[in-house]
């Protein structure tokens, strides 16, 4: 498997300004956090809740509607030591993707598993590890598997989810957090083993002055799976929907000369693997592995919303694939040197080129 070229922009890791605790916590609302909007005529300075005054009338936001699933189990690997357990997606065949990662705070990856494996759960469940995922050769360092197929025995895994699950969290947060946290204002088809978090600062307040505006708003769906990749990993492939309703918004956007604004990789994503060969949206469903890059540009989308991304992480080539690897550069210059937050619950970036 070749690896993904690497993103262009640099700066220096962001472990010392990841957000510790939803907004909330932090004495925000949740449009209350810090927005950076960069086009062509410079950069900008505001709060999520000004979204509104940097787009205009026609825009069309799209966003995902995916809603987030409890996919962190705990379990005990075969060899007795415990692990963590997030449960990516399931397979049309009956497995699941999952990944094992250390215990107590799945910090690190767990990349010594071998095929046969079992995995104890609780509620007499079971995983056995099949095969790396998707292919044996999906780790870019060759240095063992991060993702695993694995079957089930005893209780669903579904229903072990909503029974002991709790959300996928990394060892940055100072604690845990519930599920209500990790939901957007537009989850509404459960799915997701992370959060779509791009959408995360909405507000039902700020949709309706959006629409108020003359902004445009349509759905797709896309269940992200986990986040945690390698450098150099391209994106697991992901189940998404784009339906017809968010297709005929899509082309009008574009014939009346407006922009199409993606919240979130995810939604840039979805809309990207429904390119029909004549150049505009068509209804499409199933599992993508389309993979942006300033290689392999964008055809519909024309700005994006997002959080920040780790250096070298896919999700940045997908950034530089939107924004261009010039524009990302200096925002991302900027959110270093004031001191932005990063991740989940951090602060947003608005970029329209």
């Amino acid at each position: 498997m070749s690896a993904l070229p690497v993103p262009r922009t640099r700066f220096d890791s962001p472990d010392d300004v990841t957000a510790p605790q939803p907004p909330e916590y932090r004495g925000l609302a949740r449009d209350g956090v810090r927005l950076l909007v960069a086009t062509r005529h410079g950069l900008a300075h505001a709060r999520f809740r000004d979204l509104p005054a940097y787009l205009s009338p026609g825009d069309l936001l799209v966003v995902n509607n995916s809603a987030t699933l409890a996919a962190e189990l705990d379990g005990v690997a075969g060899d007795g030591r415990a692990v963590v357990v997030h449960v990516a997606t399931p397979l049309p065949d009956g497995s699941w993707v999952v990944e094992l990662r250390t215990a107590p705070d799945g910090r690190r990856a767990v990349l010594d598993a071998e095929p046969g494996e079992a995995v104890s759960l609780e509620g007499e469940t079971s995983l056995t590890l099949l095969a790396p995922y998707p292919r044996s050769d999906s780790s870019p360092t060759g240095r063992g598997s991060r993702l695993w197929r694995a079957e089930v025995a005893g209780r669903p895994l579904a229903q072990l989810m909503l029974r002991h699950g709790r959300p996928i969290a990394y060892g940055y947060l100072d604690r845990r957090y519930p599920l209500s946290d990790y939901q957007t204002v537009f989850a509404a088809r459960p799915g997701s083993a992370e959060m779509a978090s791009a959408a995360r600062p909405f507000t039902p307040e700020l949709v309706a002055r959006l629409v108020g505006s003359g902004i445009g708003l349509a759905t797709v769906t896309l269940h992200t799976a986990v986040s945690s990749q390698e450098v150099g990993e391209a994106p697991q492939p992901e189940r998404f929907e784009v339906p017809e309703a968010a297709v005929d918004a899509v082309n009008a956007a574009r014939r009346r000369g407006s922009r199409v604004v993606a919240v979130g990789t995810t939604v840039t994503r979805a809309l990207e693997s429904a390119v029909g060969a004549d150049g505009w949206a068509q209804p499409a469903s199933g599992w993508t592995e389309r993979v942006l890059s300033p290689d392999e540009p964008p055809q519909l989308v024309d700005g994006l919303i997002t959080g920040w991304h780790n250096p070298d992480a896919s999700h940045l080539l997908l950034v530089e694939a939107v924004a261009g690897s010039e524009l990302t550069q200096l925002a991302y210059d900027a959110a270093v040197e004031r001191g932005y937050l990063w991740h989940e619950f951090g602060d947003s970036a608005l970029l329209l080129p």
